[in-house]
């Protein structure tokens, strides 16, 4: 037997706003989606509010999040004008753009669901909701929006409409990702190049070019021209329809290596170029496993540690899957403890310290003691409330963050710190995160045209030829 509400019930929703059902992981994943549905309302099922509740304990982002949800639910309760059945207006938190209404789940609902859903399942006491819901709203949108792809299976089996969350996603499509780099067409310098004004300084040559492809340039990026005599440049200033590029410095050449490390492909040199430029403060990079990023990230690294004095210290830090859940109560330091995740350091380190052919045994261990003492690593979970003042901050396997925790680390930046962010979102190994929501790519997106950031996607793997090969056939 159905419990029905009150015809009175029925009428105050209205019929062209849609009505969604929010999943638990929708909150923990992102506590301020309460606000994020414009003018539709909100429905929370009391199994939600249960699970919320198993959840809130510890000091894990998800712990934390679950804890935040409450507190906001908590806050629209307490300030609610009208009682909780006529619904909340998401209006009072202070976020305009929510005009929606919060409705909480008063009464028992037994939904009618298929005998083979184990009833006692929180994610299928959801479902009988949104079944309950649609039956009662036959001329409203009733949508469940869950995280997780199973229960959105099950729900559109039974015939109920099921979304992912989208609104943390900062593109739909990948592909449509900043790479960084941007290919010229063969007739750039016929239609660019009639007012042409060029000068040098500094060791590079600047060209101010006015035509109609500046205006989509943007400040940082690397344009090229693959011709008899190939154009490589980066673009420092733009104003409508003019635009200034820089020729770059050539890294490709051993007379400009990089502690040892010569670029391979246009790319390797574009990411130098933005590493070893002390006005960028951000660099992102992305590319595939074999591209080179720690290696060419660590070797500028070194240079402007070591030779340069640029820096005074260099310190790693990488997302240790599970984020943000405790190291472990192993003996050993926080650097130790943190070892068997820094093979890549290592590896890299190994390369780097080869470079030098003429430093004999001796000189090599020296050196490798010497560059050990620079390179800190560092856990992401004793960031918080810190400070790096004239650091290189290196934040490796970047894909694996939320946004929020992107922006704690990126905010622990001081005067004089330049942070780099490497990884490969094909990779992501945090449950609900996807390509489109992490927080590299979010970084990527929103950094993109400030004029101390540059970013570039590595496209080429140069480990060996049997890592190429494999790539592509296996």
């Amino acid at each position: 037997m159905m419990h029905r509400k009150p015809a009175s019930v029925v009428a105050r929703f209205p019929a062209h706003t849609k009505l969604f059902v929010l999943d638990t992981n929708v909150l923990m994943h992102d506590p301020t989606s309460l606000f994020r549905f414009e003018e539709h309302d909100i429905y929370i099922p009391m199994a939600t509010l249960e699970e919320l509740d198993n959840n809130k304990k510890g000091v894990s982002e998800v712990a934390r999040n679950a804890r935040q949800a409450s507190r906001y639910l908590d806050e629209l309760i307490s300030h609610a004008e009208s009682s909780i059945v006529d619904g909340i207006a998401l209006e009072i938190h202070g976020d305009k753009s929510a005009s929606g209404r919060l409705f909480l789940q008063t009464e028992a609902i037994n939904g009618d669901l298929p005998a083979r859903l184990a009833s006692g399942k929180a994610d299928n006491q959801i479902i009988g909701v949104v079944k309950h819901l649609q039956e009662i709203h036959a001329k409203r949108e009733v949508i469940l929006v869950s995280k997780d792809i199973n229960m959105r299976i099950k729900a559109r089996a039974l015939g109920l409409a099921a979304e992912d969350y989208f609104n943390d996603k900062v593109l739909e499509d990948t592909d449509l990702l900043y790479s960084g780099t941007r290919a010229l067409p063969a007739d750039f310098w016929d239609k660019h190049g009639r007012e042409m004004e060029s000068w040098q300084q500094a060791g590079h040559t600047f060209y101010r070019v006015r035509g109609p492809l500046c205006s989509s340039l943007l400040v940082n990026q690397f344009v090229f021209l693959e011709d008899d005599k190939p154009f490589y440049a980066q673009v420092k200033e733009m104003s409508g329809k003019t635009a200034i590029l820089q020729t770059l410095k050539d890294y490709t050449h051993h007379r400009h290596n990089v502690w040892g490390v010569t670029a391979r492909n246009r790319e390797q040199n574009f990411a130098l170029n933005i590493l070893m430029n002390p006005e960028i403060d951000f660099v992102t990079m992305l590319g595939q496993a074999g591209t080179g990023k720690t290696l060419l990230t660590l070797a500028a690294g070194l240079m402007q540690t070591l030779e340069h004095k640029t820096y005074s210290e260099i310190i790693m830090t990488r997302v240790t899957v599970p984020v943000g859940e405790d190291i472990g109560f192993l003996p050993g330091t926080e650097e130790e403890k943190m070892n068997p995740w820094m093979g890549a350091l290592e590896d890299n380190l190994d390369v780097l310290n080869k470079t030098d052919d003429e430093a004999g045994e001796w000189g090599r261990a020296a050196t490798r003691d010497l560059i050990r003492s620079r390179i800190k690593v560092k856990s992401l979970n004793f960031m918080r409330g810190r400070t790096f003042i004239n650091k290189y901050l290196i934040i490796d396997e970047a894909q694996n963050l939320t946004p929020k925790q992107m922006k704690t680390l990126i905010t622990r930046a001081g005067p004089g710190t330049k942070v780099v962010c490497l990884g490969n979102i094909a990779q992501i190994d945090t449950p609900y995160l996807t390509e489109g929501s992490s927080g590299l790519t979010y970084v990527v997106d929103r950094m993109k045209s400030w004029s101390h950031s540059g970013h570039v996607t590595l496209a080429r793997g140069e480990r060996s030829r049997l890592a190429d090969y494999a790539a592509e056939a296996l």
